[in-house]
């Protein structure tokens, strides 16, 4: 582009972003996705803005006559939106002229510069020069404090003495060929390491109900080696996790053309490139699961639930199409079939030859021991220093790594040195502004969890909202839609602060749905392929990004009183108690009784509201008050951390958010067998997770009335 193309074509983008960024923020208080977690997705002149929240950041917007989206998502006027923003009556001057100053400093041109830098893995000796290197750069922006938190942490890279390997053996074991793994350097973070010999089926996706098919149709994977493709909706750890529970012997994970694009002529994936990923079913070092890994600390040997006792390996398109060319057997079902070249789709578990063969495979990976350098910087607040607003992305990435860390480290340093310029120039922010660098985001956001866990006994007292940057730009612009998508995922950079964490959080990112990027954990995810995808306007997208997380630290930086929507999980509650009056006959013959549920929603509903109303009619110059207001709304998470869990056992403690058997959603497949399968119904578990999620709830309910003598004791 000319400079005034670049010029055109940024004022298009950011004039769109703002247009929508009210629209955005209401969005988030709105009742559109399950558990309250919202993935909104615009397609921002073509590519989406994806924002995965676990907290409804309900008001964090702007004034303007822009529109904003009603419950359904129709269009309504800005003069008929719900609610009142105490700050669009004091100090809105004020705010207009930072969000002018933000707009001034933020600079397309140095995300562009840092993108282009190359990131490297965690524990390299170029990964700590560049640690160092961010450490100097936050200095130079002359920020209040800049400091590094250090963990040793347990990884897992590829065995630098024995490569892993795939073999064809005959009945006997003996080898009859050596497939060649085309990407050698490819790996699954926390495999189980050795071998596994058996034949061959082919699962789909490795989701829950591909492998509930397969047994409902008679195919068994048992002490088989199964191969399945990239997607579904479902992270490598879950699909191995899936494999394993099926009793599968080894996993083999592959990128399908129809769901990745591999024409190299067209930006796609080479077919002969696997991708990578970590399978361990949690985040943090596997190896002090609940705990940090400081060096200091004496633990006693443990390791995570969530670590697989199979081996898993990527491999690519060209050897998974060997594979399962070969295959005889059941042909799939419909929905099954990917795009792979000269394959047809069938099940397996035997090979066209009649000698017998079978797969072995070989994982060979090796447990190191390195140390972890978190940076960080901060800017501290004027009136209350203790209240953090947190910004972070990782730094680490296993290749080039453009698009997995460049993008979110170019934007993290933006924004910094964007608000230590205003704050040079006459910003004083309300709250402390946190800036913080991860390491080891690849192998499950180690560096991000260990912080957590270090201090998460004064982060829930702290931390007002993280946002994470991870990702932000994938997509190319062209059009403008709005499309929900998905709710918040267990990879995500912002999981572990909110189903951990209790921490309010937010990822956000442009997205180009109907072409994903192709290239992430690849050693193609470099910055010259990220430019092309984005038609040369890395630096503008960035930008645009930068700006809204910008506007929205801007209003949780500011406001007297914080922008936080706290009414929607009664409905969220709301919605289970529906679903439990369906089944209130089926119930009542076991002897149970869903009243003590819509009590505690009852009591968590008026409780929501009743403090939402107080909110409104408060006056936001009185600092006592406004203060025991905020601490209420952001230990909301917070209070929906089950205490009836262990946190080493069961990690993501947040029954709405979080994984195990105490949450809703867990609650929620269980009683749907009193219908679909009663004899796999469970009354003493299920009495056990109902009354844990009631009191859960009831505890939230009885938090958020305030003082004791407010509680509802009849319960």
């Amino acid at each position: 582009h000319t400079h005034t193309d670049s010029q055109h074509s940024y004022s298009l983008l950011r004039g769109y972003c703002l247009s929508t960024f009210a629209m955005l923020a209401w969005l988030l208080s709105l009742h559109l996705c399950y558990a309250s977690v919202l993935w909104l997705a615009l397609r921002v002149l073509g590519s989406g803005l994806c924002i995965c929240a676990a907290f409804l950041l309900g008001y964090v917007a702007f004034r303007g006559s822009c529109h904003y989206c009603g419950v359904e998502g129709e269009m309504v006027p800005a003069e008929d939106k719900p609610g009142t923003d105490h700050d669009n009556l004091v100090e809105g001057m004020y705010l207009g002229e930072l969000r002018d100053m933000l707009k001034k400093y933020l600079q397309d041109e140095k995300i562009e510069s840092t993108v282009s830098r190359t990131t490297h893995p965690s524990g390299s000796s170029e990964g700590t020069a560049l640690a160092a290197e961010i450490l100097e750069t936050f200095k130079d922006l002359h920020m209040d404090h800049t400091w590094t938190d250090s963990h040793y942490a347990t990884l897992q890279f590829p065995s630098r003495i024995q490569r892993n390997s795939l073999w064809m053996v005959d009945s006997q074991g003996e080898v009859l060929e050596e497939i060649p793994l085309e990407d050698p350097d490819s790996y699954c973070a926390y495999s189980a390491t050795g071998t596994a010999t058996g034949g061959v089926v082919y699962v789909n996706y490795g989701r829950q109900q591909d492998f509930d098919w397969l047994q409902s149709s008679g195919v068994s994977v048992v002490g088989c080696v199964v191969v399945m493709r990239v997607g579904g909706g479902v992270s490598y750890a879950e699909k191995v996790l899936l494999a394993q529970k099926a009793g599968a012997g080894g996993a083999l994970i592959y990128p399908d053309p129809a769901d990745i694009s591999q024409d190299p002529r067209r930006l796609g994936l080479n077919s002969y490139t696997a991708i990578s990923e970590h399978v361990h079913l949690g985040s943090g070092d596997p190896f002090t699961p609940g705990f940090p890994s400081f060096n200091h600390t004496q633990f006693p040997p443990t390791q995570s639930s969530g670590l697989p006792v199979i081996p898993a390996q990527p491999i690519s398109a060209n050897v998974a199409s060997k594979l399962l060319s070969q295959l005889t057997g059941p042909v799939c079902p419909r929905g099954w079939q990917g795009r792979l070249p000269y394959v047809r789709c069938v099940l397996g578990r035997g090979f066209t030859s009649a000698d017998g063969r079978r797969i072995r495979m070989g994982v060979y990976n090796t447990m190191t021991p390195v140390l972890l350098n978190n940076i960080f910087s901060s800017l501290e607040g004027r009136i209350e220093p203790d209240q953090y607003i947190i910004m972070g992305a990782q730094r680490d990435a296993w290749g080039p790594g453009a698009v997995k860390a460049g993008v979110g480290t170019a934007i993290l340093l933006e924004l910094a040195r964007t608000f230590s310029n205003m704050v040079q120039n006459g910003f004083y922010p309300r709250r402390s502004l946190l800036f913080v660098s991860w390491d080891a985001g690849d192998f499950g956001n180690v560096g991000a969890t260990e912080w957590l866990e270090g201090y998460l006994s004064m982060l829930h007292l702290k931390a007002v909202a993280y946002f994470s940057l991870d990702q932000a730009v994938m997509g190319k612009p062209k059009s403008h839609s709005i499309t929900f998508i998905k709710p918040l995922y267990l990879n995500s950079g912002a999981y572990s602060f909110t189903a951990f964490g209790g921490v309010p959080a937010m990822e956000l990112r442009f997205n180009e749905d109907s072409r994903p990027y192709p290239f992430v954990n690849t050693p193609l995810d470099t910055s010259g392929r990220l430019q092309e995808v984005l038609g040369g306007r890395l630096g503008v997208v960035g930008r645009s990004l930068g700006e809204l997380v910008g506007l929205m630290v801007l209003r949780l930086a500011h406001d007297h009183i914080l922008p936080l929507r706290i009414t929607t999980y009664s409905h969220t509650a709301l919605q289970f108690s529906a679903q439990l009056n369906k089944h209130s006959a089926e119930l009542q013959a076991r002897g149970l009784s869903p009243q003590w549920v819509f009590s505690a929603r009852g009591d968590y509903s008026r409780a929501a509201e009743t403090l939402q109303e107080a909110i409104l009619n408060s006056d936001v110059q009185d600092e006592t008050m406004t203060r025991i207001y905020n601490t209420r709304m952001m230990r909301v998470e917070y209070y929906f951390l089950s205490q009836y869990v262990s946190v080493v056992e069961t990690p993501f403690r947040h029954v709405l958010h979080g994984r195990g058997e105490h949450t809703l959603s867990a609650l929620t497949e269980h009683l749907s067998l009193l219908t679909s399968d009663p004899r796999r119904f469970n009354e003493a578990l299920f009495r056990r997770q109902l009354a844990l999620f009631t009191w859960t709830l009831q505890g939230a309910a009885n938090a958020l009335s305030g003082d004791i003598w407010n509680i509802d004791n009849v319960f």
